[in-house]
């Protein structure tokens, strides 16, 4: 039953993946090129005022890899993206199925899928949403991407704690209610409140072209959570109900 969980997540990990891919491409592509458009103009002008000093990097001819290629291969990363997420999706499935959350197979992937992405994207995102070309410092990249990693730890650490106590705290749903949701964000108000703000955002960038990629970020996650979690769940309920269909006719006869 493992190998079948896998090679299903596998397989419709890298198909919304690819549904991910087109959203990102048609509605996140245009703001990097307007993002990198402000970069190189204000890159041009730097040069000419001070033809000495360091230009910033460019996208254009200088790119190790164009804008063309960069656009194909935005498919193959959230393809790829797919795979992995799938295949450690339906390992951790396999795991909760019949022991955490609801009976039914689509329901506990939906509620699975939405947990995830609430831990993995939405709660690193609050803190440290992404940001276009043109914004940051390449020289904090590796200090921006551990405190990322640390929000996501957390997510997933609040999550683990919000499912324990749901199990626990039982004699009163209103309780168990409050006392899950207490779980999940006292730990992460605290991380959102206590680590370190990151803002390298330049003077004078567009604000609406900042939060248009920022949205379409989180968009390009949740609609692949959406698509795979459906999928994922309209599949697991089709194969358990043709698993359950002979069973009954056995008892039956």
């Amino acid at each position: 039953m493992v190998r079948t969980l896998l090679v299903r997540g596998l397989l419709l990990g890298l198909l919304a993946g690819l549904i991910a891919g087109g959203f990102a491409f048609a509605f996140g592509e245009p703001r990097v090129d307007a993002a990198i458009a402000l970069e190189e103009a204000a890159a041009a002008q730097a040069e000419a005022s001070e033809p000495v000093a360091e230009a910033g990097h460019s996208h254009g001819e200088e790119a190790e890899v164009s804008r063309p290629a960069q656009k194909a291969g935005l498919f193959l990363a959230t393809g790829l993206y797919g795979l992995a997420v799938g295949g450690v999706f339906a390992l951790v499935f396999a795991g909760l199925r019949g022991r955490v959350g609801p009976r039914s197979d689509g329901r506990l992937a939906l509620a699975a899928a939405g947990t995830a992405f609430t831990a993995m994207i939405l709660v690193p995102f609050v803190k440290y949403p992404a940001n276009p070309p043109a914004v940051g410092d390449p020289a904090t990249i590796n200090s921006r991407t551990l405190l990322y990693v640390v929000m996501i730890v957390i997510g997933l650490a609040a999550t683990a704690a919000a499912v324990t106590t749901a199990r626990r705290v039982l004699s009163d749903p209103w309780l168990r209610w409050i006392a899950t949701a207490a779980a999940f964000l006292v730990p992460v108000v605290a991380a959102w409140w206590l680590l370190p703000t990151v803002s390298e955002v330049p003077d004078g960038f567009p604000a609406t072209l900042l939060w248009e990629f920022r949205l379409t970020s989180l968009g390009t996650q949740l609609v692949f959570w959406t698509a795979f979690g459906v999928l994922f769940g309209w599949i697991s309920d089709r194969a358990a109900r043709r698993t359950a269909a002979p069973a009954s006719a056995v008892a039956s006869g």
